[in-house]
């Protein structure tokens, strides 16, 4: 991709050899990128040493925000291989659609623990639980509130849907909706909800399959299923 190649060379410039790699990925490195309308998303792997002069990114960052470039992750490769255990969703995300602008593959070598894996997804289940109890009683229930925080917990809901098939070792799932049929095959869940959502997210509440607040509802429901079920699958060692 251009923008990110144009990125990446304006970044070797500031930082030099203290670059270590500049990855993009999410839907820019793969088949469901829309020009104009998806996010840039950048992982930019600095030295330690460099790591804290983030103040010689500042231009950088400003000036690609403005052509659709989404803020960088700034890491090292210590960071990066110390988090495995707290950002195993995050990822597991990344490495589903990826490309390597410059450098060293810094996710090629990653080995997720499944333990760590579950340990997220739990703690991604019950706080978006309570987070959207919250958000209802927030804004009284009103359609027009609803939608906005439907929207916003799609990104979190469908990685928590591929962290669980990565735990039942179904493989991934290469699209949003693959992933809410396959996530809610496998722990029996009603799909409705989440596949009500996504078409919310797509086409607007007016042509959505169901109102904000009967989407909202259905997947209340269904998170307080799958906090139980989580729950179930964890073990001793965790």
């Amino acid at each position: 991709m251009a923008v990110a190649e144009a990125f990446c060379g304006e970044a070797r410039g500031i930082y030099g050899e203290d670059l270590v790699s500049v990855v993009l990925y999410g839907s820019a490195a793969g088949a469901g990128y829309r020009p104009g309308r998806s996010d840039v998303n950048l992982m930019v792997v600095l030295s330690e040493r460099a790591v804290d002069r983030l103040d010689r990114a500042l231009p950088l960052v400003r000036k690609w925000r403005n052509k659709g470039v989404a803020v960088p992750l700034f890491l090292t490769p210590a960071y990066l291989e110390t988090s495995m255990d707290v950002f195993p969703l995050e990822y597991l995300g990344m490495k589903r659609a990826y490309r390597v602008v410059y450098g060293k593959d810094p996710l090629a070598g990653l080995r997720f623990e499944p333990r760590f894996v579950r340990l997220q997804c739990e703690r991604e289940i019950k706080g978006k639980l309570l987070l959207l109890r919250e958000s209802y009683l927030e804004n009284e229930g009103k359609p027009r509130f609803l939608e906005r925080v439907l929207v916003r917990a799609v990104p979190s809901l469908l990685a928590i849907f591929q962290g669980l098939l990565f735990l039942k070792g179904a493989g991934e799932a290469t699209g949003g909706e693959e992933a809410v049929r396959a996530a809610s095959l496998e722990f029996e869940l009603d799909e409705k909800p989440f596949l009500a959502l996504l078409n919310l997210k797509k086409m607007g509440a007016r042509k959505a399959d169901a109102s904000p607040v009967e989407i909202y509802m259905g997947i209340l429901g269904q998170l307080r299923k799958l906090a139980q079920k989580i729950d179930v699958l964890g073990g001793e060692d965790d």
